[in-house]
């Protein structure tokens, strides 16, 4: 990877405080760019407006800040971006990938018997656009998509066998993560996705996304997911904690331990400035493991 173009971001949602999921996330993602000599962005993934909650993101900010992880440039918010996914949608339009949706997910779990279903194309052969109560569906071809990820190696996806034609712009008028993560992407240059491995089983609808916009696509770093004691993974509907602004080290170690990183012993009495220098001179994603697993 060219170390002069390399740009990664942090992208949460302002559904709760910072926990020590997203800060695993924060911090491989920071270390990466760094490593790199690269640019560091951060993104506020508030796009579903229903579930944010107002305030978070300036938590956010100010736990970033006490952790001494300094972005570049200014904070995006997707909230505010809402003029370019409609161009990215009038575009697909114009390609004629995309159609309306009025089915409920109740009429599609009685119409497959699944619970998750893959959608069947019920709308497809729709020929008008209703005036209101629809989403929008991207066409997805008869193909298998795949991708090498820095951690979890080749990874493959049968978009039409395994998701089908997937919903774009929800039916509460709201676009979908799907297409406002692609979009902001390829508009903030991001040469490299750290997040996640809940997420890897959309990337392949990313990266076919970015194909239909003709845009590049970065590579994908994917990381272990943090457990809680049932084995669930760690989250705000779990009720993780909030991230202690007042002992950044001890996370930040107990974080670079979890991603089984190497740290010189004398790593406890290191300040916080020289913890970093040496988590960014030892970065490596080689020994990052591929095992979700409690923390520390």
């Amino acid at each position: 990877m060219n170390n002069k173009t390399y740009i990664g971001r942090f992208a949460p949602s302002p559904t709760g405080p910072l926990h020590y999921g997203t800060m695993v996330a924060a911090i491989a993602s920071f270390l990466q760019a760094r490593a790199h000599d690269g640019k560091w962005l951060l993104r506020i993934e508030d796009v579903d407006t229903g579930r944010c909650i107002k305030g978070v993101d300036t938590q956010m900010l100010n736990t970033l800040e006490a952790f001494a992880m300094h972005w570049d440039g200014e904070v995006v918010y997707q909230s505010q971006r809402t003029l370019i996914y409609e161009q990215a949608l009038y575009n697909l339009e114009h390609k004629n990938l995309i159609y309306p949706c009025t089915c409920s997910r109740r009429q599609l779990i009685d119409e497959t018997g699944l619970a998750s279903p893959v959608y069947p194309g019920t709308c497809k052969g729709m020929t008008h656009w209703p005036s209101k109560d629809y989403a929008v569906r991207l066409k997805v071809p008869d193909e298998i998509i795949q991708f090498d990820d820095a951690v979890y190696a080749r990874q493959q996806q049968q978009l039409a066998d395994e998701v089908g034609d997937f919903i774009i712009k929800r039916r509460d008028g709201l676009f979908a993560y799907q297409l406002a993560v692609v979009v902001d992407d390829a508009a903030q240059g991001i040469s490299e996705v750290v997040r996640g491995a809940d997420l890897l089983d959309s990337t392949a609808r990313q990266m076919y996304l970015q194909r239909c916009l003709g845009y590049a696509q970065p590579d994908y770093l994917h990381l272990p997911l943090v457990l809680d004691e049932a084995g669930n993974k760690l989250g705000k509907s779990t009720g993780a904690a909030a991230i202690d602004n007042k002992d950044p080290r001890t996370t930040i170690i107990s974080i670079l331990n979890f991603l089984g990183q190497e740290l010189p012993e004398t790593i406890e009495q290191a300040s916080l400035d020289e913890l970093w220098q040496h988590a960014i001179a030892l970065w490596n994603p080689g020994r990052i493991p591929m095992t979700n697993k409690q923390k520390p």
